[in-house]
């Protein structure tokens, strides 16, 4: 696939990061880890991974804004344009051992998604994905999954965990929603998730609280791939809800009567 020089400098971010985390993944008992909050990591590995990210962007646009999970706010003077930046989604998994967590990168064109990244080093997945040209994964093109029948569907979610998050509603969604579906998975990386409902692996993903670096590039992947993307309430405002429900047509349409059903 024929890449913009933009999602270039995107691609050669998230792939040296990512190379980072993998080196670090081999010495994880070496790191150092503290804590933002109970049951919330960071680590020396996500401040790195951040550091080669924030400096490759900014060579290569010095002028954009950025949104960085460890970072915060990072105001541009260009006034269109963001980056939007998790070095580590995935760090609990990361600091277990567990290899599913990757680094990703969103572009925001005055207010719009148009360029994403999502590279899990571990497995060599690179995805990518530019408004109006498609979806891919390692050059190869996605497609979301043609399930219609929720009794066939795999589905992704989170789960909150100690001092985060709305556990009775959680709970809730996931009573409703285990009786209709042949599985429900937890990865722990919802980029990483939205990446597998991009690429067919899981048919629908839902989750709350989540912030805009954990599911920016996410949204493009889905929607490029031919898929559905909301908030818990139908609209297009994920940011300022921090929910998400992800699908193809029809999944994404009986996910939210399901979750509806949880409300009342």
């Amino acid at each position: 696939m024929a890449r913009t020089a933009l999602l270039n400098v995107m691609v050669q971010a998230a792939t040296k990061a990512g190379r980072s985390l993998a080196r670090d993944f081999g010495e994880i008992e070496n790191l150092q880890v503290s804590r933002k909050g109970p049951g919330d990591f960071v680590s020396q590995a996500d401040h790195k991974a951040e550091k080669i990210v924030r400096e490759d962007l900014q060579k290569a646009r010095p002028t954009y804004g950025l949104l960085m999970e460890e970072s915060g706010e990072i105001e541009g003077t260009d006034g269109q344009h963001r980056w939007i930046v998790d070095p580590l989604d995935g760090t609990t998994n990361f600091l277990h051992g567990i290899p599913i967590f990757g680094v990703s990168i969103a572009l925001e064109r005055a207010g719009q998604i148009v360029a994403a990244v999502i590279y899990n080093p571990i497995m060599d997945e690179l995805y990518t994905a530019e408004k109006g040209a498609g979806a891919f994964c390692n050059d190869r093109r996605l497609r979301v999954a043609a399930r219609k029948d929720m009794t066939d569907c795999l589905i992704g979610t989170g789960i909150p965990f100690i001092g985060v998050g709305d556990h009775g509603r959680a709970l809730k969604e996931i009573r409703h929603v285990m009786g209709e579906v042949a599985g429900i998975r937890r990865a722990g990386a919802a980029a990483l998730d939205l990446a597998w409902v991009a690429s067919g692996r899981l048919d629908a993903f839902w989750e709350n609280g989540l912030h805009p670096w954990d599911m920016a590039a996410g949204v493009l992947l889905v929607r490029e791939a031919g898929g559905f993307v909301s908030d818990a309430n139908g609209k297009d405002d994920m940011f300022e809800t921090r929910s998400i429900i992800a699908g193809n047509e029809f999944t994404h349409l009986q996910m939210r009567e399901l979750l509806a059903k949880a409300k009342a």
